[in-house]
């Protein structure tokens, strides 16, 4: 006697088939014994890849690789390649202007101080002008005439002096490495001086990263057609859906807040 089953608490066998004759079908419906049994597809054909077999449960997902996600509009938290929160949407006008204007101090400060001190000093240096005397010239002698005058501006039209040049040339090359310096932290981090300040980043606008020194240096020479006509190009942000300029619709690029 088993009292292990509370469905045969008397112990008593199942009825065994007759010798030689198959045992009757399981009724239709119960699950068999083991792993639960899915409909299989009809015999010939199979579900296409990446789709549910007939009879899967629905809302789960097929086989294959995993279904992508709509990405999250730009300027939305979720962007790719962007850290969480960034960016919080396009910087204004006014916000790029100021950081132009700082990064313009940066460049142009140095350099235009050494340019004043240079003109004073190649000022200082010039010689006075002074009327050619030809009254040593006889009369009619055009071409005494003509060489004194000749002779007379030319020694008034003398060079700079050497301390001007040297003030010029050093302007000249403290401005072009400022300014490469600026375009290489914009294009690395994608902030120059001006935008950190200021809290906004230049970003490529499919990737959400930086652009690179090589780019924000090709961008830099697009800025040439903002210019024209009429510095339209740099008023355009202002009505712009991405607040981007005729060099960042060139490169591919937008300025984002960060903060």
């Amino acid at each position: 006697m088993s009292f292990g089953d509370p469905n045969n608490p008397y112990g008593q066998q199942p009825p065994q088939a007759p010798y030689g004759q198959q045992p009757p079908a399981a009724p239709q419906g119960q699950p068999g014994y083991g792993y639960p049994q899915q409909p299989a597809a009809p015999y010939g054909q199979q579900a296409p890849y990446g789709q549910q077999p007939p009879g899967a449960p629905q809302g789960q997902p097929g086989y294959g690789y995993p279904q992508q996600q709509p990405a999250a509009p730009y300027g939305q938290p979720g962007m790719p390649g962007m850290m969480p929160g960034m960016p919080t949407g396009y910087a204004s006008w006014g916000a790029r202007v100021g950081a132009y204007l700082i990064d313009g101090l940066i460049i142009g400060v140095i350099p235009a101080i050494l340019y004043v001190i240079g003109i004073a000093v190649a000022a200082g240096s010039a010689p006075s002008y002074k009327s050619p005397d030809t009254s040593h010239c006889p009369p009619g002698d055009y071409q005494c005439i003509s060489d004194t005058i000749n002779q007379a501006s030319t020694s008034s039209s003398a060079g700079l002096s050497a301390g001007a040049v040297i003030l010029f040339l050093l302007a000249a090359l403290i401005g072009t490495v400022a300014g490469l310096f600026v375009v290489a932290k914009e294009g690395k981090t994608g902030q120059s001086p001006g935008k950190k300040a200021l809290g906004i980043m230049l970003v490529k606008e499919t990737t959400g990263q930086p652009i690179g020194f090589g780019m924000a240096f090709v961008r830099k020479l697009c800025h040439f057609l903002d210019g024209l006509p009429c510095d339209l190009g740099y008023l355009w942000p202002l009505w712009d859906e991405k607040s981007q300029t005729f060099a960042d619709k060139i490169v591919g690029t937008v300025v984002v807040k960060t903060k």
